[in-house]
């Protein structure tokens, strides 16, 4: 799981809790200007080693399950840097539109990038939800350049099919969506559309 320095922290946060509560290892890298966000929009300071930014996002998640390590942003001999180690495939949640140009173009300048250049080569599941609006000729091009490789472009845009009432519910929605794209079933609790609604009785003429 990649976090890049895009707002929507919170979405990142959502996929992680629901990846430890069902048990499953996580490999996380934040990108360096993660840090950044968490700084200006939440007033928290990200920390660079592994051991205490591991604490760091539990503490946010409020979740102790599962298995969790995280990578330093600019450690490019890690283990999810080389395609000899196995994993499910990649998220990157949420994307910025600098992170999706370099991945269109092959450059690696961190971890991140580098293993989410892993995933297109080995044919995994690269699952990018770029968070960013409107979006110019450029990044339209960019994406694209990235789904002909393979990438699942994946936007957290929202819905309100599932008649959500709160914040957390759209939240719920985004993130479960995303993560069906790697094939996990993580929304039982989530409101999943089964055709209209029936019109009450006097509704209209």
């Amino acid at each position: 799981m990649g976090v890049t320095g895009a707002s929507a922290q919170q979405l990142a946060v959502r996929a992680l809790q629901l990846l430890l509560n069902a048990g499953e290892q996580v490999e996380l890298v934040a990108s360096r200007g993660c840090a950044n966000v968490w700084r200006d929009e939440q007033g928290l300071i990200l920390p660079r080693c592994p051991d205490a930014q591991e604490a760091f996002w539990r503490q946010q998640c409020g979740c102790q399950g599962g298995r969790l390590r995280c990578h330093p942003w600019n450690a490019l001999g890690a283990t999810i840097a080389s395609g000899s180690y196995p994993v499910r495939g990649m998220l990157i949640l949420p994307c910025t539109m600098g992170t999706v140009a370099r991945l269109a173009a092959g450059v690696s300048l961190e971890l991140l990038e580098r293993a989410a250049d892993v995933q297109l080569k080995e044919r995994r599941p690269l699952i990018i939800a770029p968070r960013e609006m409107p979006w110019t000729l450029i990044h339209l091009r960019n994406l694209t350049r990235l789904a002909e490789a393979g990438a699942h472009i994946a936007p957290p845009i929202p819905a309100w099919y599932q008649r959500p009432e709160s914040l957390k519910d759209m939240v719920d929605f985004l993130v479960i969506r995303i993560l069906d794209n790697l094939g996990y079933d993580l929304g039982r609790q989530l409101r999943r559309w089964q055709g209209p609604m029936p019109l009450a009785v006097g509704s209209g003429s």
